[in-house]
């Protein structure tokens, strides 16, 4: 496992578009999403060490949100060759353990991935409405080793995003293993 830590983006990038198979087979795409206010992507996968410590509180702090209108979306874009374990079947396995409520993508190409330039799982991406990119950081400041994931940030930059869409937040860097890229 590599560390990584995500990358700087701009405020006010727009989300790049992406037509991927969710766990059933569905295709979902970005445009799906185009009238929900809030839209957080998450980089995720099945394996990573940091991932498996916020799954379940991602997927409760997500049916909380969910109610609210925001909308939620996780992508796999892991090498499963050499990672099999991020396979779609295992992803499907997964999505039904965690009870996620929301698309779980696989990136086979991994193009969406160098789009968004995740470079880390999970890697958090937020944003408004026809404003784009608001937050783009990490869940909390728990780790696997210490604490318990409380999803604190994301929730912080969640509340603040629905009272008022133009806030700006500061951001801290999500944490975690790196995207397993193909050869």
């Amino acid at each position: 496992m590599a560390l990584t830590e995500s990358l700087d983006l701009e405020p006010g990038t727009m989300p790049p578009a992406f037509a991927l198979p969710d766990t059933d087979g569905s295709l979902v795409t970005l445009d799906q999403f185009k009238d929900n206010p809030i839209l957080v992507v998450s980089f995720i996968c099945n394996h990573c060490p940091f991932v498996k410590h916020i799954a379940d509180p991602l997927a409760a702090l997500a049916r909380d949100y969910q109610k609210k209108g925001i909308a939620f979306v996780a992508i796999s874009s892991n090498d499963v060759a050499n990672y099999p374990e991020d396979s779609p079947e295992k992803m499907a396995e997964e999505k039904t353990l965690r009870g996620y409520t929301f698309p779980y993508l696989y990136d086979e190409s991994q193009a969406v991935a160098k789009a968004y330039r995740a470079v880390c799982t999970p890697d958090i991406f937020v944003f408004v409405r026809n404003q784009g990119l608001a937050y783009h950081g990490q869940f909390d400041n728990s780790r696997p080793s210490q604490g318990k994931a409380t999803g604190e940030d994301l929730s912080r930059a969640l509340d603040s995003l629905l009272e008022n869409p133009s806030t700006t937040l500061s951001m801290k860097p999500s944490v975690g293993c790196n995207i397993k890229w193909k050869d």
